[in-house]
């Protein structure tokens, strides 16, 4: 650090490197990984990869009833739907798992997170110029 309290640049980018490389690493094990999600007590089952592709879905034969083809129909739908729901929390809390930390170290790298980044203006959590001070809120 120089006297004034700051990171020289050689410092700077030493932090940035290994940030790169922690996030292409996060990013390997999300492409790597899979999770399941479930849904009618594991009638049918979503595997979906850390990078939220769905890769597998699996139909038990219990869940369907012969005597009502429309109804089971419906059903299996309606259970295909929230086991992919299901599976896309799983990986979206992997993904946060994975990244949040690194998303975190941004802010370590000479400021305190989003308010210290260029304004980024409709994306949540980063100012725009309607936020600003002294502009007046909905001014736009």
């Amino acid at each position: 650090m120089d006297p004034g309290g700051q990171m020289d640049m050689q410092q700077l980018l030493a932090a940035a490197q290994q940030m790169q490389d922690q996030l292409m690493s996060a990013q390997q094990e999300l492409a790597d990984a899979e999770v399941e999600g479930t849904a009618g007590g594991g009638l049918v089952k979503a595997r979906v990869n850390g990078q939220g592709d769905l890769v597998d879905l699996t139909i038990s034969p219990a869940a369907i009833d012969t005597e009502d083809p429309a109804e089971t129909a419906e059903t299996i739908a309606d259970l295909v739907l929230a086991a992919v729901r299901d599976a896309y929390h799983a990986a979206a809390d992997l993904q946060q798992e994975k990244m949040g930390p690194l998303a975190a170290g941004l802010g370590s790298l000479g400021g305190s997170g989003p308010s210290d980044l260029p304004s980024l203006p409709g994306l949540p959590g980063f100012p725009g110029p309607e936020d600003s001070p002294g502009h007046a809120p909905g001014s736009g």
